[in-house]
């Protein structure tokens, strides 16, 4: 199959990247760029370890063609750093083994980027394509509350609103 080089947008820079059509968007983040917190699992989008944003709405980067992904910013779990929803996890030890933190994460994150309210309902419904076999949703859904919390200080020491659509 021939390649290509095209140019993705990753955590808000460019990066040119050779690409077969047929290579997944998981593949090519982990083998050709080097960012491994989305995670391989299932491998049919069914864990959710793989959730990475495409223009801040969650995807499943295990079942997404690469060249899906052009002219779209991609922001993998590498590029939250310093983030209101990673400083929650930490601070509710909202992870056990860890390996299905990022997807959580990237869900989370795009739950806050798109909803200034959050109810028990919509942290259950937003998360509920992500499984975690070694720890309680519980401590999860903590750290969302404390993320929204902490999005809304920010938001009220800077002076601006959240963004929301919906």
């Amino acid at each position: 199959m021939p390649k290509q080089e095209v140019l993705l947008h990753i955590n808000g820079e460019p990066r040119m990247v050779v690409i077969r059509t047929a290579d997944t968007l998981l593949d090519v983040l982990r083998r050709e760029l080097g960012l491994t917190g989305a995670k391989p699992g299932c491998n049919n989008g069914d864990c959710g370890a793989c959730t990475v944003l495409i223009d801040q709405h969650p995807y499943k980067a295990c079942i997404m063609l690469v060249i899906e992904a052009l002219g779209h910013e991609v922001t993998t779990v590498e590029g939250l750093q310093n983030t209101p929803i990673q400083r929650a996890f930490a601070d509710c030890y909202a992870f056990q083994c860890g390996y299905c933190t990022p997807g959580f994460i990237m869900n989370a994150q795009a739950l806050l980027l798109h909803h200034e309210v959050i109810s028990e309902y919509t942290i259950q419904e937003w998360l509920e394509s992500n499984i975690c076999r070694c720890t309680s949703y519980e401590e999860i859904g903590d750290a969302v509350k404390l993320a929204a919390r902490l999005r809304d200080t920010l938001a009220s020491a800077t002076g601006r609103t959240t963004d929301t659509d919906g």
